[in-house]
């Protein structure tokens, strides 16, 4: 059988030796007889699982001492609720940059707990661009400045860190987490579902820095207060014991392959590579301002939209699988994240020159 290559925007591929280490370790973790999806969360076995992949990500991400680093579940979805009701606190008012699908989602969700001021949007532009922050209109008693670091369905990408002044800066860092250094001093609340660089669906990380955590809502769910996750070792609940278990082992990878300087590098020269091979095309076309195109997730269309369907018959056919663009925007995605290899995008950008070629 061929190679496969999962260009899935998530739940994405993982890394294979990572999948190989589970499996090894599938139905005897370490010598204890026991699978690690058996294992209670409150036992010394997991425990140290869950303290390894804690001190491995700090360590990878150089998280300050005054930032908790919680293990949620939820996904991203669910901190679209909980960011405004940890964070408003005695304020009513939250600050929100619109720049696409997941940006609205945050916004509509926020609106239901606060009173929600879009201090800037590039709807006007079809969502192919990030508004320059001189544009921004930000509220002078906003709780907090939203954004959301990566529209993985339209593909476009922050090329700058905001500066919010003393307003804490909230990112759904969900498709960019892990797949370059950031200075997460920059930031008050940094949160991500895992599906894309760090483990399996059904885990979330939540970073928040100490002096945003104790100021809920009195209404707010337990299971995503950060007070009682923090106090907990988030695990004020049954903790998704088995997603944490594999992004351990993705953080130890990730480590073992440089740290996220040279995931920065190997992720950049994938992107390059497939955007130049679009550019360098009239029959392919990627429609994001070139300064803030993502890294991580590639849209392009064809020239001839009736050529969709038989460019991703033949794509399956030579192992090239979910490139499929979302159902709201339609054409291509190539979702570049950390376990996709250069060989991948390789694959790729020859089945596109082929099909140019066969149907230009």
């Amino acid at each position: 059988m061929s190679r496969i290559f999962n260009f899935s925007a998530g739940p994405a591929m993982l890394p294979e030796v990572v999948l190989e280490r589970a499996q090894s370790e599938m139905l005897d973790w370490h010598g204890t007889g026991m699978s690690v999806m058996e294992m209670s969360h409150r036992g010394k076995e997991f425990l140290s699982i869950a303290d390894k992949a804690e001190s491995d990500l700090r360590a990878l991400l150089s998280i300050p001492d005054n930032y908790r680093v919680l293990f949620l579940q939820g996904g991203a979805s669910g901190q679209f609720a909980g960011v405004p009701m940890n964070l408003l606190g005695d304020k009513r008012i939250a600050d929100y940059i619109n720049t696409g699908a997941w940006s609205k989602k945050a916004i509509a969700e926020a609106k239901k707990y606060a009173q929600v001021n879009v201090a800037a949007s590039s709807e006007a532009e079809n969502f192919t661009t990030v508004p320059a922050q001189d544009q921004w209109q930000l509220s002078d008693d906003a709780a907090y400045v939203h954004i959301t670091s990566n529209e993985t369905i339209g593909g476009v990408e922050y090329p700058f860190t905001p500066d919010t002044g003393d307003r804490p800066l909230v990112a759904d860092m969900s498709s960019t987490l892990l797949s370059r250094p950031i200075d997460v001093m920059r930031y008050g609340v940094i949160y991500a579902g895992a599906q894309k660089n760090i483990g399996p669906a059904g885990l979330t990380i939540v970073i928040v820095r100490d002096d945003l955590i104790g100021h809920a809502r009195v209404e707010t769910p337990s299971v995503i207060d950060y007070r009682v996750q923090a106090e907990a070792g988030s695990m004020s609940n049954t903790p998704p014991t088995y997603s944490w278990y594999i992004a351990g082992l993705v953080f130890q990878w990730i480590r073992q392959q440089g740290g996220l300087a040279s995931m920065s590098a190997l992720n950049q020269r994938k992107a390059e590579s497939l955007y130049a091979a679009i550019d360098a095309s009239d029959f392919y076309q990627n429609p994001v301002d070139p300064n803030c195109r993502s890294w991580m997730n590639v849209p392009f269309t064809l020239a001839d939209d009736t050529l969709d369907k038989t460019f991703l018959e033949g794509a399956e056919q030579a192992g090239l699988m979910f490139l499929k663009g979302h159902r709201s925007v339609g054409g291509m995605r190539a979702s570049l994240y950390n376990a996709m290899p250069e060989e991948g995008v390789r694959a790729l950008i020859d089945y596109m020159h082929i099909f140019e070629q066969q149907h230009g």
